[in-house]
């Protein structure tokens, strides 16, 4: 069967379709800077290599191109669009309602829609994308895969916030963690690579939306995201943890209204508020420039993420390895270096020659002495939704 999974992200849209169980991939592509004049489209199969920029103005339109690519007379992959058979959706924010792969019904999407402002940036993409598919993909099975899934096993010590305890009885208020389909797959190649199947293990995914997991035996016990995919890591344009007294002040001293409080953590923080950019590679290039709000965002970024690595390696009692994954994470050896700069004392020792090669598969960048291994494996969330669609209707 033909199955092609969609991943949309805050400003992307990325898309592989799949022959399945083979694991096949048909074709691949992508759709980066959604919202922007210059959004990039890339197509990618066996015979052709297709890349333009033109203007996204929303995932909506994104999801027609994509449809209309693959389609198309002379270089798509298929002749209708009944030749798919399943789509996989990965949908950000589940909340209490999901904790499984579910096959998308009006139910599904009307929780899903509840959840948006919980993932403002994420859930109205994805249902969007949804929406579409099923109007484009008639005849296809719809099926969502949660990133809120793989969270579930976190402890009830690292997920309860320390507020009455009302909130999370009658309001679900909770840290329930995102991006746990990346998560998920590199952590398992790490297993596979490592050959240790109870190891302890952080998973870095770097890309505009950036998370931590620290993974013991296999199992997510801590995340840097919580309540909603804002908290943690600075981001693209997400702050990641702010003191909340902020808000307060600024709503009750400054007049500010709470939705365009909210908007400024999620749309206009990050790297975009610091920088004036929200793309790494252009901080990278205006950093090499001199640029000083650049030069000091890069070591924020990295800054907050060596918080986190002493943090897990704390909970674990112990650390075998660290893993970058995603946009960033593989393919920013500067990131990699200031992350991993002056972390000898928890036996984290990275070789500077390894890490500035570029490569897809799973590679070691530590010294060859390094009581910890530094791992970059490239994540392949589209591969993990596609698989667990399948499995799905097999059971």
């Amino acid at each position: 069967m033909q199955v092609l999974v969609l991943n949309s992200g805050s400003s992307s849209l990325k898309f592989q379709l799949f022959s399945m169980p083979e694991e096949t991939i048909i074709c691949s592509g992508q759709i980066e800077r959604i919202g922007f004049e210059d959004a990039i489209f890339k197509f990618k199969t066996n015979v052709d290599s297709i890349e333009y920029i033109t203007p996204v103005a929303n995932h909506k339109q994104g999801l027609e191109l994509v449809a209309e690519q693959l389609l198309d007379e002379n270089t798509g992959v298929i002749k209708s669009p009944d030749d798919i058979s399943i789509v996989g959706h990965r949908v950000v924010h589940g909340g209490k309602f999901f904790s499984n792969t579910t096959v998308i019904t009006a139910e599904v999407k009307d929780k899903i829609k509840a959840l948006s402002s919980l993932a403002p940036l994420h859930n109205p993409p994805n249902l969007e994308g949804i929406e579409v598919a099923e109007e484009i993909f008639k005849n296809a099975k719809q099926v969502a895969v949660f990133d809120t899934a793989f969270h579930q096993s976190i402890p009830e010590r690292a997920y309860k916030y320390a507020i009455p305890n009302e909130y999370l009885e009658k309001h679900h208020i909770r840290l329930y963690g995102f991006h746990g389909t990346s998560h998920k797959y590199v952590s398992e190649k790490a297993n596979e690579y490592l050959e240790k199947p109870d190891s302890k293990i952080i998973t870095i995914h770097l890309g505009n939306g950036c998370s931590m997991t620290a993974i013991k035996n296999g199992k997510s016990i801590d995340h840097t995201l919580g309540f909603s995919p804002v908290s943690g890591l600075i981001m693209g344009t997400r702050s990641g943890d702010v003191d909340p007294a902020i808000i307060f002040h600024l709503a009750e001293r400054h007049g500010f209204k709470l939705k365009d409080i909210n908007n400024m953590l999620q749309k206009q923080s990050g790297m975009l508020g610091l920088t004036g950019f929200s793309d790494l590679r252009e901080i990278q290039q205006e950093a090499q420039k001199g640029n000083k709000n650049c030069i000091l965002a890069l070591e924020m970024n990295a800054y907050r993420i060596k918080k986190y690595i002493g943090s897990y390696a704390a909970i674990m009692n112990g650390l075998d390895a660290i893993v970058f994954t995603a946009g960033i994470g593989e393919n920013s050896d500067v990131m990699r270096k200031r992350v991993c700069t002056d972390l000898e004392y928890l036996g984290i020792n990275l070789d500077d020659a390894k890490n500035s090669i570029r490569s897809n598969n799973i590679r070691e960048i530590n010294t060859d002495n390094s009581p910890v291994k530094i791992l970059v494996i490239p994540t392949n969330e589209e591969l993990e939704i596609a698989k667990q669609s399948v499995a799905l209707f097999e059971n």
